[in-house]
């Protein structure tokens, strides 16, 4: 359940002046700190995961810790997929779990990012799904990231802010007004007037990429111009770095476990003193009672077919696995055959939607109207099909999994 809607999420934040930190993550100390942090602060927390960070580790494995992380936890949760490198890394990102993804165009020409943003937008949004668009460039400094974002960074333009919000249907904004990935050289001048005539122009929640190294004051300011998702990676790295580096220096004999000693906590720590200076400590109530949750959607066919053999049976399965989960939003699907005698229905297929707003373009997908039109219903008989959400009861009073009908 305290997986929430994205979109809820940084609305609520952007009309109550607060900012969520968007923290990406690079393995299970991380996560694990973060929704620590969280859970402490009470505050409502994105996790994020960034298509430049997935050479440090498997994006399904730690995709699917992430979901979990986020499911168990006591408080509301987002899921983010960061700079996407384009629109098949996110179906991949939405499939696996996401509810928020955001595909990087920051670098091509405005009609470039409006053409493959809208393309996008169209693709999320029939799953549901946040769609966070990234208009000006935003450079790096030094640190993880710096060869991936070269050059000089380009201010947003508050016109082509305007158009690109009209034209794209985007729901939150990331904008460049002075901030860099990495660390700083020096403090950081913001342009607020730039920011502020931006909020004005789209109305929307604003986002800020290079969130680290900014003083209290900036903080406050980016806020109270319409800034209600922050990213923070790089100050989380160094003071994991740092702690690796004083534990060489106790003992540079020490294995991979006293090396590690004091990370989580380093971590943590970082995370919930910005959580303090964004707002958004104590807010995890009523985010939980004013946002959608996120929770997939199961449907279950069962049917049988009229000709043909059990090989044809298993074939046509085969191939309507490979299809249904090409569309987007389709988390999983599994075929099966009944193992008792004389059953009603010989066959079954289950399959998971990422949301119940999938349901109408799965039907409408025409990857799936072809296999239905051309293979399944020209055999199939008598079958059933039946949408259902998993019932929102606490796990300690669940004696087995509970689920609710979709009424359709």
């Amino acid at each position: 359940m305290p997986l929430v809607d994205m979109h809820d999420l940084l609305n609520h934040a952007y009309r109550n002046n607060y900012a969520v930190g968007g923290f990406n993550l690079v393995s299970l100390d991380f996560l694990d700190a973060v929704i620590a942090a969280a859970e402490h602060c009470r505050s409502p927390v994105i996790l994020g995961l960034a298509d430049a960070h997935f050479d440090f580790y498997d994006f399904e494995l730690l995709m699917t810790a992430m979901e979990r992380a986020a499911r168990r936890a006591a408080v509301p949760v987002a899921l983010h997929l960061n700079h996407g490198c384009s629109c098949e890394s996110m179906v991949r990102a939405i499939n696996l779990g996401c509810n928020g993804v955001l595909v990087d165009c920051s670098s091509k020409s405005l009609a470039d990012n409006v053409r493959q943003t809208r393309q996008a937008v169209e693709i999320a949004h029939g799953c549901g799904v946040t769609v966070e668009g990234e208009l000006g460039y935003v450079a790096a400094g030094e640190g993880d990231d710096a060869a991936s974002r070269p050059g000089e960074s380009v201010y947003t333009s508050v016109a082509e802010a305007r158009a690109y919000a009209e034209r794209t249907g985007i729901d939150c904004l990331a904008v460049s007004i002075g901030t860099a990935y990495g660390r700083l050289r020096g403090r950081k001048r913001l342009d607020f007037d730039r920011l502020k005539r931006i909020n004005a122009a789209v109305g929307l929640p604003l986002v800020i990429h290079g969130g680290s190294g900014l003083t209290e004051d900036q903080y406050h300011r980016l806020i109270h111009c319409g800034v209600a998702k922050i990213n923070y990676h790089t100050a989380l790295s160094d003071v994991a770095s740092k702690c690796i580096r004083e534990n060489v220096r106790a003992d540079a004999k020490s294995g991979y476990a006293g090396l590690m000693n004091g990370v989580r906590e380093q971590i943590r720590a970082e995370v919930e003193r910005v959580m303090h200076l964004w707002g958004s400590t104590g807010r995890a109530a009523e985010v939980l009672m004013q946002c959608r949750p996120w929770q997939p959607v199961q449907q279950v066919m069962m049917f049988n077919i009229e000709f043909g053999s059990a090989a044809q049976a298993e074939d046509l399965m085969v191939q309507g696995n490979e299809v249904l989960t090409r569309i987007p939003g389709v988390r999983r699907v599994i075929s099966g055959w009944a193992v008792t005698k004389q059953p009603r229905y010989r066959y079954c297929w289950l399959v998971e939607f990422a949301n119940e707003k999938v349901i109408d373009t799965f039907r409408n997908h025409p990857e799936y109207a072809a296999f239905a039109n051309r293979m399944f219903l020209p055999v199939a008989g008598e079958r059933i099909s039946i949408e259902f959400a998993e019932a929102d009861i606490p796990p300690r009073n669940r004696a087995v999994d509970t689920l609710r009908l979709v009424q359709g």
